[in-house]
């Protein structure tokens, strides 16, 4: 089992910035691709960033590409997810997930991850 804990999330004004990170209670945190995804009242969870276990090339949601970054730190079994220029429509519960066997073609898939922290609130004002 690995436990995922999501921290960093708050209020922010539009054109603010936060800095979400994931921490991760495994050793083999290296195994893992590791993702974020966000999910607004009513809406399904979508898809946000990924950064792949075996690579530094990581993937994004069209509507944060530029806004954006992730990365990872495997010395702290943590990822992080930096967001600049929020926007009111970035106001979601944001999830980290790792997954183990995580393919190109399936990053936009939750339930290709196997495990999920509780997530974090992110909110933009307008």
């Amino acid at each position: 089992q690995v436990q995922l804990t999501e921290s960093g999330g708050g209020l922010v004004q539009t054109g603010g910035s936060l800095r979400l990170s994931c921490a991760a209670s495994t050793d083999s945190f290296r195994r893992y691709s590791m993702g974020w995804f966000r999910q607004a009242p009513g809406l399904e969870r979508q898809f946000v960033a990924v950064h792949f276990r075996n690579n530094n090339n990581p993937y994004y949601a069209d509507s944060v590409k530029g806004r954006f970054t992730i990365s990872r730190d495997n010395a702290r079994n943590t990822v992080y997810l930096q967001m600049n220029d929020l926007k009111p429509e970035d106001t979601a519960v944001y999830y980290c997930g790792a997954s183990s066997r995580l393919i190109l073609s399936t990053i936009r898939n939750s339930g290709q991850y196997d495990y999920w922290g509780q997530g974090t609130q992110v909110t933009v004002s307008s």
